[in-house]
């Protein structure tokens, strides 16, 4: 059964009553630490003890809920080598890649 309180298309989410995709994908990509779970996933697999190291040791609770998100919404899968993205995942890590371009390019114009 889907949790409720995942942000998804169609249905309610912060800044969309209707849930326009985008909206939704944006809602749950700025909850916290969601992020920075997907691009350290996007390195490589990882168990949950390794993960929460890359993390900067984030809680294990805050952890745990946030693979569980990311799993209702078939972002995350956990398999044999731990935890890695799912082909939709990884097609999310190549499309925020653009936007890590932008954001170095940002970094060094504000540091002139």
């Amino acid at each position: 059964m889907a949790d409720q309180s995942v942000p998804r298309p169609g249905s309610p989410v912060r800044g969309s009553t209707t849930g326009r995709p985008v909206m939704a994908a944006l809602d749950l990509l700025g909850r916290r630490w969601t992020l920075r779970v997907i691009w350290e996933l996007h390195r490589a697999p990882a168990g949950f003890r390794e993960l929460q190291r890359r993390c900067d040791r984030m809680s294990s609770s805050v952890l745990t809920t946030r693979l569980a998100e990311l799993a209702d919404v078939a972002l995350v899968e956990e398999g044999a080598d731990g935890y890695r993205l799912t082909r939709l995942g990884r097609e999310l890590v190549e499309s925020l890649l653009p936007l890590d371009t932008w954001a170095r390019r940002w970094e060094k114009s504000l540091r002139r």
